[in-house]
């Protein structure tokens, strides 16, 4: 192959539409030069080993820059060639910032080859290496690189391997920026890949006449235009391997040499899951049609094209797909005109005037691209036949954009020219027949100018036309029957809609968060360590005191000293029992603390001795300290008069919380907030506190005193989705649809990872008629989703991993989990899945959690051998009505239930009933409830919390007989249910109702086994004392009694206990506590009355 060196050609080439420039506000500017200077080449004997010459020649936009001199290549392959040229950049062309965008400059390194005398120069091209000019659009001056060299072919049937053999090391600058201020800052970029069409008509094959797979979409640009991005010259491929991943984008470039210079630079196809794409066919099911359909017969671009937005065009481009939403990208097929010699023939002139084929479109939803922060869309998009009727109606779009590109279409052929792009070297000059094709575009154009000046078609023509479009929709009409869809990508350098950064929604909540006080520092010296030292010491001393009591006995003043023999006996008893029962260990580590306090805070010691004698001298000395205040506390113990009064029964948290649930329960909503505001002042910095309390006043419906729980939560830690989310619920409730946003997508922010958060985010857009962020958020959370429950499955068994054993329903008592995530995949959780508030009825506990274990999609499990509550899929509506019931937000969960229905193709699941019977008890629409149960129970069977749900039912309606049985078959499943707790309460009652005491007092025995409560105890107190069991009716009644001094049935028993032991002095102080407490059991009242007549005493007013 021969190259002719010549002068540089100024002379352009006329540019496709898709190059043309966008228009600009402002007035035209001045040409601005870009500078080319290409340094030097490497590693040229790489690509053959006996180059001697060399030069290199830029190209750029259809247009010769210039060749270097002649180089010599030295023996290591390099060659300088300090080149320098330019080419100068015009908002109104030739070269705009659409050129600079899409079209690299093309370096041709080119070998002199030596030659005899008097016989002209012979040259060869060598490589071949393009330079993305993108940089200077994204606000660089100039930058370089060292652009990768691959060879040119010696002959069309040599392949080369696609990597590059060499380099050319390259500079570009520019003396002012191409971009101003405002267009850098509010212009844009947008890019469009075509990766490839698939699943294509079994009528395209490689044999017969040449054809040009082409495929096209229009981009709106600044007044009234639309600029069209144009991919040709596709490859049809045949069934086989699938195409490689990660593999290079090309570009739209024609007549490149070397094969490897198509690629464009650090720009890949990289693929992923078919459900993260954002396109159609992303579904599960759609995933083996997906994966045949890519080793089949198929049509590959793999083109990527560039356009450079102004700021006026990226304001319409954001209207348009505002208004229009989806946007129609064309494909056809049009046969490839023969070359000829000479005259252009009829026949090649009739080619333009060709119908197109197999005339298709697809629909890509393009309204992603207005959600806050998106930038990219990528996926699948059936494509359909072309009609101009369904074409308006979808996207607006008056007439096909292959109209006005026939012409630039039928020119599209193996080898030869293609307009606006870069010419092959052997035409810097135009040939003969690049005018014969000129004066042919030009005589089309003529030719359709005369025909629109025409008034009417005539009848005839109308009649062929319409014999056309028929053709054309059968064509068409084969890419729906062979389920034809293209693979795309569109992304953009900025999004449309920015997207709200971390540290501003941050800000923005803590200004919605009224300043609490900061809590007074508290004092931790030398002397608070002395103080606790000494209070730990006597606390001590007065426990073991009462362990010397009780071993043997009171020694009364009067009964004179012990001699030294006993008491050395009874030291030696003393010792062994306290080591014997663990109590001497349990002292020595309460009184640890108190020491390692000292050492801190009084002898100043936070770190490591640095040699043994001196850590031994500091606990001698330590030693000697601790031994003298132990002697001052004990004198001081030993010195009061009076004994000190018992302290007062404290209760912890958990404690106080499931004291609530229980009130809550029993309808007693002044003595649940009683304890939750008891369970506040305890720990006024833990987060879980507020948001129990506030979930109970979602509960009374209070909900400004729930948001303003919420929000003190969310004042001790800003960062914690529960409470953020909490306070986006309530702020929905409220119509402060502003700051719940805030919320939401604070939370969101904060934790990406959240299902709970993106599908709670969805339902408040779609609250708002915001569907296509709904959408969005549901379609990121189904996306965590599937990756949380793959990652369980890659981990065989691991939930199995507490074996065989039976679940209790730890749940009563634990204090809620800090993340709204916990959906436990294995049986009902021990301890976790309260871990959220449960203020709600019994029946409204818990949705089974075991239930969500399994995705749609994923296989089902077969049942695990302890349990036989089965497993229906978990979706992320269900995971979302799992949070919003233990906190009682039921406005979110009928929105998330209403979409649970409408996801589930095989109907609604025993999880979804359950929900909504939950609901329903809470509204007590006791009649809707029961259907629900019914139709659980019709799906799952043997699951124990559907019986639990079922018997509450029968418990609130008062058909005791018909809970009793609905109880016993919960708690005789292998697995427990949610809210075991009220189960037993319940089933216990109904016992001492029926008489049954025994059977009252093993239930309330499991009750106090699992959660002890004051109401656990009293009934087994109420049972044993039935069963004339009185000792263990005291001491039953003593620790209920313990747990809750304020229940006067609890004293009421007790009264009667002390009557019929002859305890006058105690029955008439726990009678006192009964008139005191105001016991309102009627038949407990009459009975101690009636005990009281009958033994004479026990009521100091007789």
């Amino acid at each position: 192959m021969e190259v002719p060196v010549g002068p540089p050609a100024r002379k352009q080439s006329s540019a496709l539409p898709a190059a043309a420039a966008l228009p600009s506000d402002s007035q035209p500017a001045p040409p601005k030069p870009v500078q080319i200077a290409v340094l030097k080449a490497q590693d040229l004997k790489t690509i053959k080993s006996d180059v001697l010459v060399t030069l290199v020649r830029a190209e750029y936009n259809g247009a010769v820059l210039g060749d270097s001199s002649k180089t010599d290549v030295l023996p290591n392959g390099t060659a300088n060639y300090n080149f320098t040229t330019s080419f100068d950049c015009s908002p109104d062309g030739p070269n705009s910032l659409d050129d600079i965008a899409q079209k690299p400059v093309l370096l041709t390194v080119i070998e002199v080859l030596q030659s005899e005398k008097r016989q002209k120069e012979k040259t060869m091209p060598l490589g071949q290496a393009v330079v993305d000019l993108l940089p200077l659009l994204q606000g660089q001056r100039s930058f370089k690189v060292s652009a990768p060299l691959y060879a040119v072919p010696t002959s069309p049937l040599e392949s080369l391997q696609p990597e590059a053999k060499g380099g050319l090391e390259v500079t570009v600058c520019t003396e002012e920026p191409l971009l101003s201020a405002t267009q850098l800052s509010n212009g844009n970029l947008l890019s469009v890949t075509l990766e490839a069409a698939y699943s294509v008509p079994e009528a395209f094959a490689p044999t017969g006449p040449l054809q040009n797979y082409a495929a096209c979409l229009q981009v709106p640009a600044a007044g009234e235009k639309e600029v069209p991005l144009l991919f040709k010259n596709g490859i049809l491929k045949l069934a086989g391997e699938k195409e490689p991943l990660p593999r290079p984008k090309k570009w739209p470039l024609a007549n490149i040499m070397a094969p490897g210079a198509l690629s464009i630079p650090n720009s890949f196809i990289v693929g992923g899951p078919y459900e993260d794409e954002d396109g159609e066919l992303n579904k599960r099911e759609d995933r083996e049609f997906r994966i045949q359909a890519e080793s089949m017969k198929r049509i590959v671009w793999d083109m990527e094209r560039r356009c450079y937005l102004d700021p006026a065009a990226v304001v319409v481009l954001q209207k348009r797909i505002a208004e229009c939403g989806c946007w129609p990208v064309e494909v056809c097929r049009m046969p490839v005109a023969s070359p000829s010699k000479g005259k252009t023939s009829k026949a090649d002139k009739g080619d333009e005037d060709k119908q197109i084929f197999f005339h298709g479109v697809a629909y890509v939803n393009m309204v992603p691209l207005l959600c806050p922060g998106v930038k990219r869309i990528r996926g699948a998009f059936r494509v359909f036949t072309y009609q101009d009727s369904e074409v308006f109606e979808k996207t607006k779009s008056q007439h096909s954009v292959f109209r006005d590109l026939r012409s630039q279409l039928s020119l599209t052929k193996e080898g030869s020219w293609t307009p606006g792009i870069s010419t092959p070297l052997s035409r810097a000059v135009p040939s003969k027949s690049q005018k014969e094709e000129k004066e042919k575009i030009t005589k089309d154009k003529e030719s359709n100018r005369k025909m629109s000046i025409m008034p009417k078609i005539q009848l005839s023509d109308a009649t062929v036309e319409a014999e056309n479009v028929t053709n054309l929709s059968l064509d068409g009409q084969q890419y729906v029957e062979a389920g034809t869809f293209l693979v795309m990508e569109i992304k953009l350098d900025k999004a449309l809609v920015p997207k709200r950064s971390r540290e501003e929604l941050t800000g923005r909540v803590k200004q919605m968060i009224p300043p609490r006080p900061p809590l007074p520092p508290r004092t931790a010296g030398a002397k608070k360590a002395v103080e606790d030292y000494h209070n730990h010491v006597t606390s001590i001393a007065v426990a073991i005191l009462s362990e010397y009591h009780e071993l043997f006995g009171k020694q009364l003043p009067d009964r004179g000293a012990i001699d030294h023999q006993t008491l050395e006996e009874q030291k030696r008893q003393l010792n062994f029992e306290l080591n014997s029962s663990g109590k001497y260990f349990a002292f020595k580590e309460q009184l640890k603390y108190a020491v390692v306090k000292i050492v801190r805070e009084k002898y100043l010691k936070t770190t490591a001795f640095e040699t043994q004698e001196q850590f031994q001298a500091f606990l001698s000395e330590l030693y000697v300290y601790l031994v003298d205040q132990m002697h001052v506390a004990l004198n001081q113990l030993l010195s009061e008069e009076a004994a000190s009064p018992a302290p007062l029964p404290r209760t912890t948290g958990e404690q106080l919380w499931l004291f609530a649930r229980e009130a809550e329960v029993n309808k007693d909503y002044k003595l649940a907030s009683l304890y939750h505001q008891q369970r506040v002042a305890q720990d006024q910095r833990n987060i879980q506190c507020w948001l129990d309390y506030g979930a109970f006043c979602l509960l009374l419906e209070e909900t400004t005193k729930a948001q303003e729980c919420f929000q003190q939560a969310l004042s001790l830690d800003p960062h914690h989705i529960q409470s953020l989310l909490l306070c986006g619920v309530v702020a929905v409730s409220l119509q402060h649809y502003e700051e719940a946003e805030l919320f939401f997508e604070d939370a969101c922010c904060l934790e990406p990872s959240s299902i709970v958060a993106w599908t709670l985010s969805g339902l408040f857009y779609e609250l708002q008629n915001n569907n296509i962020q709904a959408e969005m958020a549901f379609r990121e959370a189904r996306k965590l989703l599937q990756a949380q429950l793959a990652k369980e499955r890659s981990i065989p068994e691991a939930a199995e991993g507490g074996g065989g054993k039976k679940h209790i329903a730890a749940a009563c008592v634990s204090s809620p989990s800090p993340g709204p995530e916990e959906c436990l995949p294995e049986g009902v959780p021990d301890g976790s899945a309260d871990k959220l508030p449960e203020a709600v009825e019994p029946a409204l506990a818990c949705a089974a959690p075991e239930e969500e274990a399994t995705a749609p999609e994923a296989a089902p499990k077969a049942p695990s051998p302890v349990s036989g509550v089965s497993r229906p899929p978990c979706s992320i509506f269900m995971k979302a009505v799992e949070f919003l019931m233990k906190v009682n937000a039921i406005q979110f969960v009928h929105m998330a239930l209403a979409h649970e229905l409408l996801s589930l193709p095989a109907g609604p699941s025993c999880t979804y009933y359950l929900a909504l019977a939950q609901t329903s008890l809470l509204k007590e629409d006791f009649s809707k409830c029961e259907e629900c149960l019914c139709e659980a129970v019709r799906i799952d069977y043997v699951n124990p919390n559907v019986w639990a749900q079922k018997g509450h039912l029968c418990y609130l309606k008062r058909d005791f007989g018909q809970a009793k049985e609905c109880y016993e078959r919960t708690i005789s499943f292998v697995e427990d249910a949610a809210d075991m707790h009220f189960v037993y309460l319940r089933l216990g009652s109904i016992y001492l109702e029926e008489k049954e005491y025994g059977r009252a007092k093993q239930t309330y025995l499991l009750a106090c086994k699992n959660s002890a409560s004051c109401l656990t105890w009293l009934g087994v107190g109420i049972a044993c004392y039935r069963l004339d069991e009185m000792a263990e009716a005291e001491d039953a009644l003593s620790e209920a009694n313990a747990l809750n001094n304020t229940n006067a049935e609890v004293w009421g028993y007790l009264a009667l206990i002390c009557l019929q032991g002859g305890r006058q002095l105690e029955a008439e102080q726990c009678y006192k506590y009964v008139v005191k407490l105001g016991l309102r059991n009627a038949a407990l009242l009459r009975e101690l009355r009636a005990a009281q007549q009958r033994f004479g005493f026990g009521n100091p007013a007789l």
